[in-house]
């Protein structure tokens, strides 16, 4: 994924560009009409011109932006695989494996929710 080779040469620690690499990956391959972005430093997916997801690295996990509609349909399924949350991210931590099903469930939701979404954001 050309789009994002700027920002994954820029993680310093081997691992952590290793599994923000694989994350990426996935979500290009799961969904692969997604419009590959950097927007704010960060790597991001949009269709139709609306953002679906989002990603940063930090020191201690990967943020993983999917919009608060997402976090609030998935907050028990995000709880349940252990992840932290801050007010619009999910936190998955380095040394915690990332659950695949729930980030193919949460994009679809946000690529079925905003089918008619004319705006980046949701209002």
């Amino acid at each position: 994924m050309e789009a994002f080779q700027d920002y994954l040469a820029g993680i310093q620690h081997p691992q952590h560009q290793a599994r923000t690499r694989e994350v990426l990956d996935f979500a290009a391959a799961t969904f692969p009409h997604l419009a590959p972005l950097i927007k704010w430093n960060q790597p991001m997916f949009a269709d139709h011109g609306t953002f679906i997801i989002g990603f940063s690295t930090a020191k201690t996990h990967l943020a993983i932006a999917p919009e608060n509609a997402a976090m609030a349909a998935f907050a028990d399924d995000i709880a349940q695989a252990g992840y932290e949350t801050t007010k619009g991210l999910i936190r998955i931590r380095w040394d915690q494996p990332v659950d695949y099903a729930l980030l193919a469930n949460i994009m679809a939701f946000n690529i079925r929710d905003k089918e008619d979404c004319t705006t980046f954001w949701r209002k």
